[in-house]
């Protein structure tokens, strides 16, 4: 039976697929976004759909929409550029943001879908990284606006379903990349695929041997549809994410196999302070609780992701 859900964040790159997604499904989508990082070209295509509608709004502002069956919570900048350009800000939307859409989940009755992060593990101690885990987090650091904003929605998401018996699901997103990424939004699959396309040197920050785990949009999504609909109200939370680990030095050589054109090459620069050394998650729940695990290779992802960015034409 269709639904009528809100994605906040739904024209930002994670946001619009899912709206896509939703709306194959046939379902009602609203997405909302007040476009800091969002992009209306994500969602462009989205409009020629009569179940499609938008809401240019801030999270951080109230809101309450009749008839929401589900909120996919996504609203706040991701990568480190946008969320360290306004700190305050980004904490902001992450407490405020989610204490409105829990306000409106509670007042339309609707199942709340909680976007967090692999962020909320920090520098990780304990390698990898499962649910249990209670992270390493610097709470004094430049990051920690991001990560600890993240760390006290889900805090929020619990105690309003304690307390109020909102029905939430929390998800631990960790590393992705895939198409409707912004071009300069800092994050490292895009700073590569595009300083290789304009054969500029490829810069990592460091000695390159920090690890990661990249997992393409398309592994993402069901991901979070499945968690969504669980028959079993599993709350989470729940990681989603591929643990094909990989040093950020491999991630760069990748990428210049997969462009062999390209005329760069690697230079390094200082790390930056609260920098992860490695990521990786377990996600043996999420295969025994909703029955997925990622399927897209990492030579697969990013070989689409090149040709995304070179359809974008960006003066290469």
């Amino acid at each position: 039976m269709p639904k009528e859900i809100l994605v906040t964040g739904g024209a930002g790159f994670i946001g619009s697929h899912l709206c896509q997604k939703l709306l194959t499904q046939g379902h009602r989508v609203i997405c909302l976004d007040n476009f800091f990082t969002g992009s209306r070209a994500n969602i462009e295509n989205l409009f020629k759909n009569p179940n499609f509608s938008l809401i240019e709004h801030d999270v951080t502002e109230p809101i309450f929409i009749a008839g929401l069956n589900q909120i996919y919570h996504l609203a706040c900048p991701a990568s480190p550029i946008h969320y360290q350009y306004n700190p305050v800000k980004t904490i902001r939307t992450n407490i405020v943001g989610t204490l409105n859409m829990l306000d409106l989940a509670k007042w339309a009755g609707a199942v709340m879908l909680q976007a967090s992060t692999s962020e909320v593990y920090g520098d990780p101690i304990e390698h990898p990284q499962k649910e249990s885990y209670r992270g390493n987090v610097n709470v004094l650091g430049l990051r920690s606006c991001y990560d600890e904003g993240k760390r006290c929605a889900e805090t929020l998401c619990m105690d309003y379903h304690r307390q109020n018996k909102v029905a939430i699901r929390i998800v631990r997103i960790f590393n992705t990349y895939g198409s409707n990424m912004h071009p300069d939004d800092g994050r490292v699959v895009s700073n590569f695929i595009i300083q290789a396309l304009k054969n500029e040197p490829l810069t990592i920050y460091g000695s390159g041997s920090q690890t990661r785990s990249f997992q393409h949009i398309d592994d993402l999504i069901p991901g979070l549809i499945k968690m969504m609909e669980n028959d079993d109200n599993f709350i989470g939370p729940v990681n989603l994410g591929n643990p094909d680990e990989r040093t950020i030095k491999e991630l760069a050589e990748e990428v210049l196999k997969l462009i062999p054109e390209s005329k760069s090459q690697i230079i390094f620069k200082p790390l930056p302070s609260d920098d992860p050394s490695r990521r990786k998650p377990d996600v043996r729940l999420a295969k025994e609780k909703l029955g997925w695990q990622p399927q897209v290779s990492l030579e697969e992802g990013l070989a689409k992701t090149i040709e995304y960015f070179k359809k974008l034409k960006l003066d290469f």
